[in-house]
């Protein structure tokens, strides 16, 4: 498991998820496996795990456990799950990391490292929309909300401009197709930097994750038992400030909402009011480790 993806704050977030060994748990980002492997080994016999991925990839390097139950969807649907099985967890996990098996596999698309990898990005390989879509059929308009929302690019309209007027000539087929669109925009010594925030951007397009994010802490914090663990890691500032927001005021926008009688209604108490950061020690093991951050709370017991 290890050689397909390093799980992150391991043992910080399995201690803060696993409250009770017979309990029923959710890996809401199965991946490599690392983090349901360590789940499962401070189980009982009675004790379960339903983890969900939608990269099939990942799925085929389940290992063979009686108590795991694998579901190859999206983890935005873990309520829709939930309320069909009549479950409910103790505790659930997400790391929202993308794979270092993704990451390192060519014809995924996701690497500016592949200098002539297909533009593809996809998480679940059966979907429609591809990353060279984005970049093919996107209004400029579009390609610059995106670059400037998603990967907090600087001059994301000027980035845009320049891939519509590369486009035009002939379809950006392959990272290198694009990197080259945009390489007036990379300044030398920084163009890693600036790569990696327009790879973010697109990825997160292709597989909308913040929308899908925000449908998981939704169903999440509806599936959990009064006292059950939501143990979050992030890796980017708007995924964590979504997390954050909702754990805090029960919606992703972070809007202070109250009741009739002017009381705060969020499902959700903060365990930890500071993340969770990795030690250098890990970062040194895995650099990939360096912007995680691991936020936990618990679900309120009903009133």
């Amino acid at each position: 498991m290890s050689e397909y993806h390093i799980p992150v704050l391991l043992t910080e977030s399995v201690s803060a998820l696993v409250t009770n060994p017979d309990g029923t748990y959710a890996d809401a980002t199965f991946g490599g496996g690392g983090h349901t492997a360590a789940v499962l080994s401070r189980l009982n016999a009675g004790g379960r795990v339903i983890a969900f991925d939608r990269d099939i990839d990942a799925i085929a390097n389940a290992p063979g456990d009686p108590r795991l139950t694998l579901i190859h969807n999206n983890f935005r649907f873990i309520e829709n799950y939930a309320r069909h099985e009549g479950v409910q967890f103790d505790g659930i996990l997400a790391d929202l990391g993308v794979s270092s098996h993704q990451f390192d596999t060519a014809d995924r698309g996701f690497s500016f490292r592949f200098e002539e990898a297909p533009l593809d990005m996809r998480m679940n390989r059966e979907g429609a929309l591809t990353a060279a879509e984005v970049v093919n059929s996107y209004a400029e308009e579009d390609l610059a909300r995106i670059l400037g929302l998603y990967g907090e690019v600087d001059g994301a309209r000027n980035m845009a401009r320049l891939i519509v007027k590369a486009r035009a000539l002939r379809p950006l087929a392959t990272t290198g197709d694009l990197d080259r669109a945009i390489a007036r925009m990379l300044p030398p010594g920084a163009e890693h930097k600036v790569l990696a925030k327009v790879y973010q951007a697109l990825r997160i397009e292709v597989n909308q994750e913040m929308r899908s994010l925000e449908k998981f802490l939704e169903g999440a914090a509806r599936s959990l038992k009064p006292g059950g663990r939501l143990v979050v890691i992030t890796y980017h500032s708007l995924e964590d400030r979504m997390v954050k927001n909702y754990i805090k005021t029960g919606n992703v926008e972070g809007k202070m909402e109250k009741d009739a009688f002017g009381r705060m209604e969020t499902p959700l108490q903060a365990v930890n009011r500071k993340p969770v950061l990795p030690e250098e020690s890990e970062i040194a093991g895995n650099t990939r480790a360096r912007s995680a951050k691991l936020r936990i709370a618990e679900r309120r017991a009903a009133e």
